[in-house]
């Protein structure tokens, strides 16, 4: 028979797609991206903030259709959205045969036997669960790199997100287990590693009673056919100096974090559940700075959050003028109903959210581009990743781009190049937040 997968959300999310394909793949199920010839259709949600659940809700309507007119016989929501809201679902889109919560996903089969025998089912297990499947997951990122999540949950409960209530609390994903899939994906030929988690920096702590990252990075270091290790979502306050230290040490590491920040003015810090003040973001990021000198910072903010005045919105874009972080992300407050923030006094109209997040990104920008310019004439390491149609180059990443979310650089070459190929590149042009160059 054959599947459609829709995979929303993050990169996290995107592993539990790729765990429940490997199954499903086990089981000689034949996947499609043809909504028209699908007989099942799985939809992995996620519900994050409100456009995210809007996207997921809107997706759930559009592949219903199919279930009144075509050969659609079992549609499956997981995920996020389903952990949240599965009764509601159930409920008001009939079409949907089965509901699968964010600790479920090795349940995947048995909710599609189920599907096909016409029986609707809510599968939610414990939610402080860790699934381990013996299957390999089916990695759908090209191949060359693939991400390595390495923890479930979060302790840390910030005031406008819902996550610690559909992921559950930090747990650490074994090492042993973890060293045994980046084996495995090392020989489908993955180069580059991306460890992801709710918060990557907490590694090890229930499990070892101690932050282990950096042990953690350096076995990985040791598996043959890995180039780069990139690690996402260090929340700064929990950044140690053991790990600074590895990063330094093995040249596998990419010299990049992704810092998420989400303010700097310490009163609206406070009311999020931060637990940093301006001071120590500053004292950290000048830290990492000095210890690593290429380092690549990636950040993200929220503009808008309830009681935000103007002057804390100008004391946010000061301290981004004053910081200059190679890479930034801004998102408006989106109201989470069971969050503290929703509730808070101060709510802000979206237009002002939208005109502070326009500012932030315009500045941003200009300091981009700005370190574009400043690559030109230095010779980088890329990692290709595929070939422009009917030209003689090709695109690919430096170890200052995480997939999706950075910039690229185009390689003008007459040599043949695979992607996941390796290659030293002389910058010779940046266009926006993307960069040019040659082999020579």
């Amino acid at each position: 028979m054959k599947i459609l997968f829709i995979s929303l959300g993050c990169d996290k999310n995107l592993v539990d797609t790729e765990v429940m394909l490997g199954l499903l793949a086990s089981r000689g199920y034949q996947m499609t991206d043809d909504e028209t010839e699908a007989e099942i259709i799985v939809i992995n949600t996620c519900c994050f903030i409100h456009d995210a659940k809007e996207e997921s809700i809107q997706n759930i309507l559009d592949m219903a259709e199919y279930k009144k007119a075509g050969r659609l016989k079992a549609l499956v929501v997981t995920g996020c959205l389903a952990e949240r809201y599965r009764q509601e679902i159930l409920e008001e889109i009939p079409e949907v045969d089965a509901v699968l919560g964010t600790t479920a996903y090795d349940k995947i089969l048995d909710a599609i036997d189920e599907a096909l025998a016409g029986q609707h089912s809510v599968t939610v297990t414990d939610i402080n669960a860790l699934p381990q499947v013996e299957t390999h997951r089916l990695v759908t990122t090209g191949g060359h790199f693939a991400y390595l999540k390495i923890a479930e949950g979060c302790d840390k409960h910030c005031t406008y997100c819902i996550i610690p209530k559909i992921r559950g609390n930090f747990r650490s994903v074994p090492m042993e287990r973890l060293i045994k899939e980046a084996e495995y994906l090392a020989e489908q030929g993955v180069k580059e590693l991306i460890l992801v988690a709710q918060e990557t920096t907490l590694y090890g702590k229930d499990l070892y009673g101690k932050k282990s990252l950096h042990l953690l990075l350096k076995e990985l270091c040791k598996i043959s056919g890995i180039r780069w290790i990139r690690v996402l979502y260090c929340y700064p306050e929990e950044i140690t100096d053991e790990l600074i230290q590895v990063m330094k040490e093995e040249p596998k590491i990419c010299h990049y974090l992704d810092l998420p920040i989400q303010h700097a003015n310490d009163e609206i810090l406070k009311r999020m559940g931060r637990r940093t003040s301006k001071q120590e973001l500053i004292d950290i990021i000048q830290k990492l700075r000095s210890e690593i000198p290429d380092i690549c910072i990636r950040t993200t903010l929220i503009t808008g959050f309830p009681g935000e005045t103007e002057e804390q919105h100008e004391e946010l874009m000061d301290f981004v003028d004053e910081m200059e972080f190679d890479r930034l992300g801004v998102f408006t407050y989106s109201p989470e109903e069971d969050t503290p923030a929703a509730g808070m006094p101060g709510q802000i109209e979206e237009e002002v959210k939208e005109d502070r997040q326009a500012e932030l990104m315009e500045l941003q920008q200009e300091i981009a581009f700005d370190n574009a310019e400043n690559m030109v004439g230095r010779e980088v390491l890329v990692m290709i990743e595929g070939k422009v149609a009917d030209e003689n180059a090709y695109v690919g990443r430096t170890y200052r781009d995480a997939p999706n979310v950075d910039g690229l650089i185009f390689v003008n070459t007459d040599e043949e190049l695979m992607s996941g190929d390796f290659v030293k590149v002389k910058v010779s042009g940046a266009v926006d937040y993307d960069l040019i160059g040659g082999i020579e």
